[in-house]
């Protein structure tokens, strides 16, 4: 196995910023914030875990700020999805499908902040109830290659969605 990355808990003060909670239920959940870890030696992916409890009925979404920032070593990127049993029993979706995660995405303006948003697209009715610490989306690494004729020298210095607004 390649060894191609770390991951570590943003700053207090970030996760506070992205996050809807007070000062005081903030602190306290991010006390608890648990790093990705794979369930098995087998596995591909790494479980992310919800910070709080939430419960979703059929047709609503939730922005999930995991606390989390990954470093990764170039030419590699992380791929967010859905954790297979939530997607299965309730048809539990990535509002942007996969989230990708780049390189260079952990030196941005927001630590590299990881947020989810996630939607209980259910047609059958039913709720959704996530306890604090349950894996809610798991993240798989994967390499990447560029043309061969690849010119880009763009410098990423936003966060989340920024990547229309490099510099050259």
């Amino acid at each position: 196995m390649k060894k191609v990355a770390k991951f570590y808990k943003v700053s207090i003060d970030r996760f506070l910023s992205d996050s809807s909670l007070s000062v005081e239920e903030g602190r306290s959940v991010y006390d608890n914030i648990k790093l990705p870890e794979r369930a098995t030696k087998g596995s591909a992916g790494y479980d992310f875990y919800s910070p709080f409890d939430f419960t979703l009925k059929a047709g609503e979404s939730v922005v999930i700020p995991t606390g989390i920032r990954v470093k990764i070593v170039n030419g590699w990127f992380l791929g967010c999805y859905p954790k297979s049993g939530l997607g299965f029993k309730y048809r539990v979706q990535l509002d942007n499908t996969v989230g990708i995660i780049d390189s260079d995405y952990f030196n941005g303006e927001n630590e590299g902040h990881i947020l989810i948003k996630i939607t209980n697209a259910s047609n059958e009715n039913k709720t959704l109830t996530v306890k604090q610490g349950q894996g809610i989306v798991q993240g798989i690494f994967t390499e990447f290659g560029i043309t061969v004729d690849d010119k880009c020298e763009g410098v990423r210095f936003g966060g989340f969605g920024s990547t229309e607004k490099i510099k050259m």
